[in-house]
C-alpha cells in the first residue's frame, strides 16, 4: 500500500539551526466525494524565551519527551482558519504558552476552541518580531498568515504552496485532481481554487514579493514535500502564474 505519509512520524527532525518539523499522520479533507488524504507537518523554532510551535499535529507522549529537551512550547500558532484541529491538546499540555490565531479560525472551530487566544490580525507587535516577521495575507475564505525566520532564513508557509508526490496518491484520479489543481510534485504551487478566493490580486503579489524579497534558503510547506534548498528559486516558480 502506498504511504502517502513522511515517516518516520511525530518525531522531532531537525532542518536547520533552531528549526525542526514534525511530520505527523494523515488526514482527508475535501468536499465528500473527493477526499484526499493529505500529509501533515508542523515546524517548531526555538527562539529566545521559548518554543515557537507552527500548525501542531498530534503530542504524542515520545514526542513531548524530545520537545522537553530543546525547550518549552511558549507560543502555539494555528496559520488559517483549517490548520487548528490539535491545537486543544498542545494548549492543555502547556497552559503556559499563548496560543495565536489566525482570523477566522473560532468561527471553523466551534467549541472546541473555548479557551483564550490572540489573533493574527497584523504584522507587528508580537513577542517574536525580532527573530520573525509576520506576514497576514487575507483572501474571502481565509487569510494565512506567513513566517519567516530571519535566522536560518526559513520560510514557514501552510497552503499557499501544496506539493504532493505521485508515488504517495494511492489512485490515478488523485494524481490527476492535484494534477489539473496545480498542486503536484514538482509543480506544486497554490491550489487553483485558492486562487479564486483571492480577488485582491495587486495585495497577493506584494504579499508573495515581500516573501521572495525576504531570500528564503528554504521553504517549509504543511502538505507534500517541501524545499530545503533554492527556497527563493521555487517561490518564484510556485507563483509565476501571479507574477507574470
Amino acid at each position: 500500500m502506498t504511504d502517502a505519509t513522511y515517516p518516520p512520524l511525530n518525531t522531532l527532525k531537525p532542518v536547520a539551526n533552531d528549526v525542526w518539523i514534525v511530520d505527523g499522520p494523515l488526514i482527508r479533507f475535501g468536499p465528500p466525494l473527493l477526499r484526499m488524504p493529505f500529509s501533515t507537518r508542523m515546524t517548531i523554532v526555538r527562539l529566545v524565551g521559548g518554543l515557537f510551535v507552527h500548525s501542531p499535529t498530534p503530542l504524542t507522549d515520545a514526542l513531548r519527551a524530545q520537545i522537553a529537551a530543546v525547550g518549552a512550547p511558549r507560543w502555539i500558532i494555528s496559520p488559517n482558519r483549517i490548520h487548528y484541529w490539535w491545537i486543544p491538546d498542545w494548549h492543555n499540555a502547556f497552559p503556559d504558552a499563548a496560543v495565536y490565531l489566525a482570523p477566522r479560525v473560532r468561527e471553523q472551530a466551534g467549541s472546541r476552541i473555548d479557551f483564550d487566544c490572540s489573533t493574527l490580525d497584523r504584522a507587528q507587535g508580537f513577542p517574536w518580531d525580532e527573530a520573525i516577521p509576520t506576514l497576514p495575507v487575507a483572501g474571502r475564505y481565509m487569510t494565512e498568515v506567513v513566517f519567516f525566520h530571519r535566522p536560518s532564513r526559513t520560510l514557514i508557509l501552510t497552503d499557499f504552496i501544496e506539493n504532493f508526490e505521485a508515488e504517495k496518491l494511492p489512485s490515478w484520479w488523485m494524481r490527476m485532481l492535484t494534477r489539473f489543481g496545480g498542486v503536484r510534485d514538482p509543480h506544486g504551487s497554490m491550489p487553483r481554487d485558492m486562487r479564486a478566493t483571492f480577488k485582491d490580486r495587486a495585495g497577493l503579489r506584494a504579499a508573495v514579493e515581500t516573501m521572495i524579497g525576504w531570500n528564503p534558503e528554504r521553504v517549509i510547506l504543511a502538505h507534500g514535500r517541501w524545499y530545503p534548498r533554492d527556497g527563493t528559486d521555487e517561490l518564484r516558480r510556485a507563483f509565476r502564474w501571479l507574477l507574470a
